[in-house]
């Protein structure tokens, strides 16, 4: 018993000097990340399209005798004339549209603060103010969740592509639970791999208090607010069962929230039988409603280059060097305080 009482004042002292440096690095870090004249981000287009079909053409090639090469760029120049012979024709007899609908890719792989969110609103807009009628979205989601207000924000830019009646397809090859199935379950479709994990439709809330110790050493923390429950638990104070009370409550009311925000866009979920916290594998999740398709991305990618245009896109801002060690010691300290304070689909108080 001695040992462990031992042992866990060490780790304690251990979280506080963590905490401390990690405070020291965060004001470090958003000075470096918030210069005066920080610059704007731009837009990077990728056509997938043409690199998709040249690497087949390649691994065709690549199988090929030389004798059978020949034949095979003679076939396909023949093949591509052809094409463009047939497309003349066809502007001219008629107004039949030629060109394909387009498919835009995006990307977000979500951490704690959802904070690929502000690269994923540059995006949607751009696609909002070009989008033409039988255009999709394919998102790529990856994320185990986190807290309410950037995981709600991150849903409301799928939303906002649904207002614009803009067919929008997440796909899941890892992991979209909590804050992150609240994300995908605005979408039109859920793809997911077989065994990326789904749901945890739920809320938790973990923080050490080390009050105990502070007070061994005589140390005194001091806290004012004005109204009862400006503040309820607490890392440093003395936490009251009223506070915990008050905690449990607003935990179980953003549970609500969250459930009811899946049921009105996935009406076919039995939400009483699935917002238990638990998770799915994809397979699993396809028999509760909660994917409509098992498919990896890949292969959905694989099926959209011959239907539609392909085209990659990414919101990026270029760092110097002072901005990219403040971004490397931010993420370090979201990763530190994420394991002493973790938070799936909640906010803060």
């Amino acid at each position: 018993m001695e040992f462990l009482y031992e042992y866990g004042l060490f780790i304690a002292k251990t979280a506080t000097i963590v905490v401390a440096i990690g405070l020291v690095l965060g004001f470090i870090a958003g000075a470096a990340i918030k210069p005066k004249n920080s610059k704007k981000g731009e837009l990077n287009i990728e056509y997938l399209s043409e690199e998709y079909q040249e690497d087949i053409k390649d691994l065709k090639k690549a199988l090929l005798s030389k004798e059978q090469i020949k034949a095979f760029d003679k076939k396909q120049k023949a093949e591509d004339k052809s094409k463009k012979k047939e497309n003349k024709k066809k502007s001219k007899s008629s107004t039949e549209e030629l060109e394909k609908s387009r498919l835009f890719v995006l990307e977000f792989d979500g951490d704690v603060e959802a904070s690929a969110t502000e690269s994923l609103r540059e995006e949607i807009t751009a696609i909002v103010s070009i989008a033409e009628e039988g255009d999709r979205v394919l998102l790529n989601l990856e994320s185990p969740g986190g807290v309410v207000h950037g995981y709600g924000l991150a849903s409301s830019q799928i939303a906002r592509l649904k207002s614009k009646n803009i067919h929008t397809t997440v796909a899941v090859d890892k992991v979209a639970a909590s804050g992150g199935y609240m994300m995908a379950c605005v979408a039109d479709e859920i793809v997911a791999a077989p065994f990326a994990i789904i749901g945890s439709i739920g809320v938790v809330a973990q923080l050490p208090n080390i009050n105990k110790l502070l007070k061994k050493y005589d140390v005194e923390i001091e806290q004012h607010t004005a109204g009862e429950f400006k503040r309820t638990l607490t890392v440093l104070g003395e936490n009251t069962n009223t506070a915990r009370t008050k905690f449990k409550e607003e935990l179980e009311e953003t549970h609500v929230l969250f459930k009811e925000f899946v049921a009105d866009n996935r009406p076919s979920v039995d939400i009483d039988k699935v917002a238990t916290g638990e998770h799915w594998y994809g397979s699993q999740a396809l028999t509760l409603n909660l994917v409509d398709r098992v498919m990896t991305s890949d292969d959905l990618l694989l099926e959209a280059v011959d239907k539609y245009d392909v085209y990659k896109i990414e919101y990026k801002v270029k760092h110097n060097i002072a901005e990219r060690f403040g971004f490397a010691a931010s993420t370090a300290i979201t990763k530190v305080l994420g394991k002493l304070s973790t938070w799936s689909v909640t906010n803060t108080k």
